[in-house]
């Protein structure tokens, strides 16, 4: 059985994070990253805009303002983005702030999905130059901690210490470890929402501040805004009760030519309680319903349509002043009323109307709402260490997945964090 110092579950901002920190720390040490995809996968891969101000991506259970800009320090440092500039916002700002709505100020860079890839080609390149083994297409099977073993679809390796960090997808794997290790944590948030698509001159805030962050009451705000080149994905989701969809957005770099379209998500945090506490189980339910509606695919509607109480179809989703083709037209048109939970509906729609007043043109009737778009980053183990996020004796958990970051930046941060805690457990 190889021996590694130290074991890597996931090639997404956290487990490269943990990777590099280690590494320029001690630049001996034998490290093992392993991803069931046969790329690198993450948040990088997808649009690639990442935030650098406090409080954005940063779960305020796990991380405080002192602690948070310290690693986004070293994150900045490693990275070396270049930071989009804001101009114009302050009209905006007013206008949400009558409305008992916040809009944040945030320092951000946008790669682009093209960009993206082109940053984890370097990265993967140059942790291969450092020695490091990368193993893509190979599916972590079981984490033991107290063995210091993990077993794959290919192999049995040991290891002086082990960070799982698969991202959202890896969800209910990262559940499977914590159980096995006896791994207290709960799951009972989840974020649920809609995709909104429309012409970016109806949007155009996004001219001077391009990823837009407004929170508005109810537990709503946008997320995730991308223009010039945008388009809407669905991505896969999958466990052992089947298959389901969720919808995204992503755009290429500012060297693509611009489409003329811009997409954000409009979400709304649920925290559950008992009985059902499970944010998992929750949004795969909803992911099913959505799916049974739309024939194994998402559902879109025309805000035209949807105003006024009927269904969007395929024989007229576009002409007259459906104006814009869907940039994900394998999505089904239907009504996304009988999907969404009414409650959450009732919080979206009131928020999306004051949006309209915040920068008016959003609710134009080619406005086009994409569902489902739900986050299931709702595990919050318990940690042993909380400062280094260690769950149990060389076992660490960091990650969208794991509930200690939302975003890129944060999710960085957190495998930095990682870091330091397995450098001072391996001394």
């Amino acid at each position: 059985m190889e021996h590694f110092d130290v074991a890597i579950i996931g090639t997404g901002p956290a487990g490269l994070g943990a990777a590099f920190a280690l590494l320029d720390a001690r630049p001996g040490l034998k490290l093992a990253l392993i991803d069931r995809n046969e790329y690198s996968s993450g948040g990088l891969r997808n649009d690639c805009k990442m935030n650098f101000s406090w409080p954005v991506g940063f779960p305020e259970d796990d991380w405080t303002r002192p602690v948070a800009e310290r690693y986004l320090d070293r994150v900045e440092t490693f990275l070396s983005p270049s930071i989009l500039e804001r101009r114009g916002i302050d009209v905006y700002a007013r206008r949400a702030e009558r409305l008992g709505a916040n809009l944040l100020e945030i320092r951000q860079a946008h790669l682009g999905t093209d960009g993206g890839l082109a940053l984890i080609k370097r990265l993967v390149a140059e942790l291969a130059n450092r020695g490091a083994e990368l193993s893509l297409g190979e599916r972590a099977l079981s984490v033991d901690a107290a063995r210091g073993v993990l077993a794959t679809d290919r192999r049995e390796l040991s290891f002086g210490a082990a960070l799982v960090a698969p991202g959202r997808a890896g969800f209910s794997f990262l559940q499977d470890v914590m159980r096995a290790n006896g791994v207290p944590f709960i799951d009972n948030v989840v974020d649920i929402g809609v995709r909104v698509e429309l012409r970016e001159e109806r949007y155009p805030i996004v001219k001077d501040y391009y990823d837009p962050k407004i929170l508005f009451p109810k537990k709503v705000r946008t997320f995730c805004t991308n223009s010039r080149s945008a388009h809407v994905v669905q991505e896969k989701y999958e466990d052992e009760a089947g298959v389901w969809y969720s919808v995204n957005g992503h755009a290429w770099s500012a060297d693509r030519p611009a489409n003329g379209l811009a997409n954000f998500a409009m979400l709304k945090t649920i925290a559950l309680t008992e009985p059902l506490a499970s944010g998992q189980a929750y949004a795969r339910a909803l992911g099913a319903q959505a799916m049974l509606l739309g024939g194994g695919r998402p559902i879109m509607q025309r805000i035209g349509d949807f105003r006024l109480g009927r269904r969007s179809t395929r024989e007229t989703f576009t002409g007259d002043l459906y104006d814009f083709t869907p940039t994900l037209v394998s999505c089904t048109p239907g009504d996304i009323g009988l999907a969404v939970p009414a409650k959450v509906m009732r919080a979206l729609w009131d928020a999306m109307k004051s949006l309209d007043t915040i920068v008016p043109g959003l609710l134009h009737p080619s406005t086009i709402l994409y569902y489902p778009e739900i986050k299931t980053y709702a595990n919050k183990p318990v940690f042993k260490d909380a400062a280094h996020f260690r769950a149990v004796p060389r076992l660490y958990l960091a990650g969208d997945g794991a509930g200690t970051s939302r975003g890129i930046t944060s999710a960085w941060a957190s495998g930095m964090r990682v870091a330091d805690g397995m450098l001072a457990e391996l001394a």
